[in-house]
């Protein structure tokens, strides 16, 4: 797709403005860190330790292995944000677009830009990258589950007991609005992001190491999740100064009690 802009003269980035960045009454703060639900801070690869661990055989492969998979995942993020932006000219065409059907500006940007071949693998790669999130999503959910449970689910017999009901889950969810199934899941992978960060930090302190690397971010994560719970009309619904303002107080609540916490720990 980038070499197709690249060879294609009329079509250039634009320069980035702020003219058509307010697409709703919404604030930027903290919507646009949970709207950007992978891109941010992604407690859903978290998630997926379980099965990934399982998949390594050595220790030393896990920086590669998790840290390179999502830098190719932002990678993949960036070109299709360069090619949308070029293709629609700019953020109030691509929003006119994306308003309606994210579907639709796909297919017309592979379309044109690639040819009918290059538009079926297009529309491959864009459907199995949800197929192969929700197996993995179910697939680690299981073996958490068992996990916990300290069940023995090597027979098949064992993983259909937590399979099938997963499945029945995930079949329900299907009758829901899918715009208000993803904002909480937005939310909630965020939140898993956020305690992951402190569980990092802590390991680190305890251990003598640079634990601010993981704390600042855990720090910033629980400020957004605070401020969307709060101010969110599917949550709380507060008026947007009144949950920032709360925001603010509860992250330094938990930050305090943290720090506390994990020096007592090291005592």
């Amino acid at each position: 797709m980038i070499g197709a802009l690249i060879l294609n003269p009329p079509y250039s980035i634009l320069e980035f403005t702020t003219q058509g960045l307010y697409l709703t009454d919404k604030n930027i703060f903290p919507y646009l860190f949970i709207t950007i639900a992978c891109g941010a801070v992604s407690g859903f690869h978290a998630s997926q330790s379980p099965i990934v661990a399982r998949c390594i055989e050595n220790e030393n492969d896990s920086r590669p292995v998790f840290y390179g998979a999502m830098v190719l995942e932002g990678l993949v993020a960036l070109v299709w944000a360069a090619v949308a932006m070029a293709f629609f000219h700019g953020q109030p065409q691509l929003a006119v677009i994306y308003g309606a059907t994210p579907s639709v500006g796909v297919y017309e940007m592979a379309k044109t830009l690639v040819g009918p071949v290059g538009l079926v693998l297009t529309i491959i790669g864009v459907v199995i990258c949800p197929i192969t999130s929700g197996d993995t999503a179910l697939r680690s959910s299981r073996i958490t589950i068992a996990d916990e449970l300290h069940l023995n689910h090597e027979k098949l017999i064992s993983r259909l007991k937590i399979a099938v009901p997963l499945f029945l889950v995930a079949f329900g969810l299907t009758f829901i609005d899918f715009s208000l199934i993803w904002r909480y899941f937005a939310v909630s992978q965020l939140i898993v992001a956020t305690v992951v960060l402190y569980a990092a930090s802590a390991y680190l302190n305890n251990n003598d190491k640079p634990y601010i690397v993981a704390l600042i971010p855990a720090i910033l994560c629980t400020l957004i999740t605070f401020g969307y719970i709060l101010q969110a009309p599917e949550c709380l619904g507060l008026p947007s100064m009144t949950a920032n303002v709360i925001s603010v107080i509860a992250t330094v609540i938990v930050s305090i009690i943290f720090l506390k916490k994990s020096k007592k720990s090291i005592q």
